[in-house]
């Protein structure tokens, strides 16, 4: 059966992006339909932020708690591996999407299921289940949010050797008695608290010189020490040559460059992510399958007045949080545009303008301890040809931190443009600076000068004391 149906906008992918983008559409009074081909909430709810952050909380917390006096006797025997794991499928609820897709019709947006694929301007076809198909023209604006995939490398004997991906490191049921993770980025680092914690023996193999290589060298460096003391082999400066698991049911070795093998019961890999946009019918208008989306910062794929690409797609900033965020812009763009109303895209602030990609990208990495960090690091920043400074403190020298835990280690640094006397970038790693994090957002987003933010008084004694000790730094002349 073929069903042709007409909307203002269809969106391509019901991931936290694409429901934020119909979200958005019918606020503004547009009938939108949603295709989605797995679950409604996509690779989010279901296989990265919310089962990777059920699964690191439990294990952050015992070892917070193992650092503060008369708590620490209390909590010395292992995790309930058991109960972390059903805790995590009770946050995934269980991999099924009837919330999701209730909140979807509550909104008064039309979900198809089906693999959904363009078929020229403005024209969806979704290829449904049972042989049902439904062609979907757009009058305004097609929304693609099918967001990124996990890559595995081509190595000899990758292929039916079970690699994991972060979908099943997320997923898993049991603690793998050896796990190598490969890759030093945010998923590897997670990945590998997560499950040093729950009993695995875990290597880490990282082919650069440290861990988290995009954040300031110092994050990677004092994550790299917990994960060393908590148990875990983390080997820098090695690459992986192949892979081999002769036997389905039995342990995979990991050849090394250097012809060294380690054997293990699973192997994650963790080195990258490539845009889901192969099968959706990119070539029919012009596009690459399989690449990335160029768009301008009103998410409007270039060359094309009717076609967006929101989230992971556009390869602007791979987070959850920023995907919603471009979905919030996209959909008031769409709108005005559909409306005939002007755009404040010269506003680098405006209502039409992802500008906080550019300038203000917020990331929290929770590992233990947590990192965080928003806009640029020194590198960056230098690099871009700013004139700036690096102001850096140890967060244990306030108050707030040795209330928090014993022996509390951590480092917070801003980076101030001289010539406008706001702040670039900071960056937090130590236990609990997670929080920390969007007062530093509002601070670069909002470009906040220098003698303002010495007007923002930080309660006594709460961690957050960090920036009054960074102002001082800064008055002082301390720092690069």
């Amino acid at each position: 059966m073929t069903e042709a149906v007409e909307y203002d906008v269809v969106v391509l992918g019901a991931g936290p992006t694409g429901e934020n983008v119909a979200d958005r559409t019918r606020a503004a009074g547009l009938s939108t339909a949603v295709v989605e081909s797995e679950l409604v909430g996509g690779e989010c709810s279901y296989w990265a932020c919310m089962p990777s952050k059920a699964l690191l909380r439990p294990v952050i917390t015992r070892s917070d708690a193992r650092k503060v006096p008369g708590v620490r006797q209390a909590v010395q025997g292992p995790l309930d591996t058991e109960a972390v794991l059903a805790h995590r499928d009770e946050m995934t609820s269980h991999w099924k999407d009837d919330g999701q897709v209730a909140w979807l019709d509550g909104i008064g947006a039309r979900l198809y299921r089906g693999q959904g694929r363009l078929h020229g301007p403005r024209k969806v076809v979704v290829e449904g289940p049972e042989g049902e198909r439904h062609v979907l023209t757009a009058r305004h604006a097609v929304a693609v949010c099918t967001g990124s995939r996990a890559v595995l490398p081509d190595l000899p004997g990758l292929t039916g050797a079970r690699a994991w991906t972060s979908r099943e490191a997320t997923s898993a049921h049991e603690a793998p008695n050896r796990l190598v993770v490969v890759g030093g980025g945010v998923v590897g680092v997670e990945m590998a608290t997560v499950w040093q914690g729950l009993g695995s023996q875990v290597t880490l193999l990282v082919r650069g010189g440290g861990l988290l290589p995009r954040m300031e060298p110092f994050v990677g460096e004092l994550v790299a020490e917990s994960l060393t003391e908590a148990g875990a082999t983390v080997r820098t400066g090695v690459g992986v040559a192949a892979v081999n698991r002769p036997d389905s049911g039995g342990p995979v070795t990991v050849v090394l460059d250097d012809g060294e093998l380690v054997e293990a019961d699973e192997v994650l890999f963790a080195t990258g992510r490539a845009p889901r946009t192969d099968g959706i019918g990119l070539e029919t208008v012009g596009l690459e399958p399989g690449s990335w989306l160029p768009v301008d910062d009103s998410c409007r794929v270039d060359g094309h007045d009717w076609l967006y690409g929101v989230g992971d797609v556009n390869h602007r900033a791979l987070l959850t949080h920023q995907g919603k965020y471009q979905a919030r812009i996209a959909g008031a763009a769409i709108a005005a545009r559909a409306r005939h109303t002007p755009l404040l895209e010269t506003d680098r602030w405006g209502a039409h303008a992802a500008t906080a990609d550019h300038e203000a990208v917020p990331q929290v990495v929770f590992t233990d301890p947590e990192a965080a960090a928003v806009g640029l690091s020194l590198a960056q920043a230098q690099a871009a040809g700013h004139r700036v400074r690096a102001v850096d403190k140890d967060i244990a020298a306030v108050a707030g931190a040795s209330l928090f835990v014993d022996n509390y280690r951590g480092r917070a640094r801003m980076v101030v443009d001289l010539d406008r006397e706001i702040l670039l970038g900071v960056t937090f790693v130590g236990p609990g600076v997670s929080e920390l994090l969007h007062s530093a957002t509002i601070a670069v987003a909002g470009e906040v000068p220098i003698d303002r933010l010495w007007h923002a008084v930080p309660s006594y004694p709460t961690i957050s004391e960090v920036w009054l000790r960074l102002l001082e730094a800064y008055r002082d002349g301390q720092g690069g």
